[in-house]
């Protein structure tokens, strides 16, 4: 059994806690509001994030950020991107030994346009980080902790060290793969949620299964276009973090993307729905990333480019759709470089 830290007490965070708890780990979940710290410790319960879910006796909580981080060498980074840095620089102020990081957001920094594992890399000291790993893949927290069948992907440069989070998270319920792929798995988990927050909108403005699964499929093949230019291996793509995490996304009304994309659908504005929402919604920020990701890299993206311009250059949701359908006529497959 390992003692293992969570940095976040969000739905995921949190049902990541759950696991680890429930898999025999002392498992420390750190929260920054005490009265969040004070509900877990005394009432096992986290009502904001997962109401009517019940945690395990064994789960503490703490809002002291050197308290967690003493707790355990295995710390799972569960905050949302904008927070990553923040957090690392406050942890750099005391942390002095080896931690095995395991990031489970989604998400790409716009402007440096790094992933997460970057993120963590240039932002903490090299000499506290024994590795990273992402963990990602296609999982509502509403259901894991329902004990719902769910598998995920772990993935690092260095196997030893994803085969070690297996080993943390895997039971009967909650099955995890390992892959050396950190590139594809971070892009698909992240752009994912672009494409999730256009079949929300595609929902919203009543258009049917038939535009979600063209939106789907073609936002994939977007997805992997870029993937490959980036470096990732093609077959990712088609895999757990890719489809399969679309999928999820693009389907579920568990999905906070779908669903802000759904009010945008409705005839929200931007800031309508993300005071709505309450929660971070990691597709806007990618959105950005990925529109400026595509420039960079010389990669077509039109259902990308068509939220851009939805998102940040105020076009009606129907106009978008519209210029979508009217392109000029392609191929559908054409080669991934």
């Amino acid at each position: 059994m390992e003692n293992v830290t969570v940095l976040g007490a969000g739905s995921w965070g949190t049902a990541l806690a759950i696991v680890l708890a429930e898999n025999g780990h002392h498992t420390l979940l750190w929260t920054h509001r005490e009265e969040q710290a004070v509900e877990i410790n005394e009432h096992h319960t986290n009502q904001k994030y997962l109401p009517e879910t019940n945690l395990p006796n064994n789960l503490v909580a703490t809002s002291h950020l050197e308290e967690a981080i003493d707790h355990s060498d295995v710390v799972v980074v569960a905050v949302p991107t904008k927070a990553i840095r923040e957090v690392c620089e406050k942890m750099m102020t005391f942390l002095n030994k080896k931690v095995l990081f395991v990031h489970v957001s989604k998400g790409i920094e716009p402007n440096s346009l790094m992933r997460i594992s970057e993120m963590l890399q240039e932002s903490l000291s090299a000499d506290v980080i024994e590795e990273i790993v992402v963990l990602s893949g296609p999982s509502h927290a509403e259901e894991v902790v329902l004990h719902h069948p769910t598998t995920i992907t772990a993935a690092s440069k260095n196997l030893s060290a994803a085969e070690k989070v297996q080993d943390l998270f895997m039971n009967q319920y909650f099955r995890v793969y390992t892959t050396d792929d950190v590139v594809g798995v971070e892009l698909g988990g992240a752009l994912k949620n672009v494409i999730a927050l256009a079949a929300g909108i595609s929902d919203g403005l009543n258009y049917g299964d038939n535009a979600k699964a063209a939106l789907i499929t073609r936002g994939l093949a977007e997805i992997t276009r870029l993937g490959v230019k980036m470096g990732g291996n093609p077959f990712t793509f088609s895999g757990l973090t890719g489809m399969g995490d679309l999928i999820v996304t693009c389907t579920s009304v568990h999905s906070r993307n779908w669903r802000a994309g759904n009010m945008l659908g409705k005839g929200m504005k931007l800031e309508q729905v993300l005071d709505q929402m309450g929660m971070v919604v990691e597709g806007v920020r990618t959105t950005k990333a990925a529109y400026q990701l595509s420039q960079e890299y010389k990669v077509p993206m039109p259902i990308t480019t068509a939220l851009y311009d939805v998102l940040f250059n105020d076009k009606e949701p129907k106009i978008a759709v519209d210029e979508l359908m009217i392109r000029t006529k392609k191929r559908e497959i054409n080669d991934l470089q």
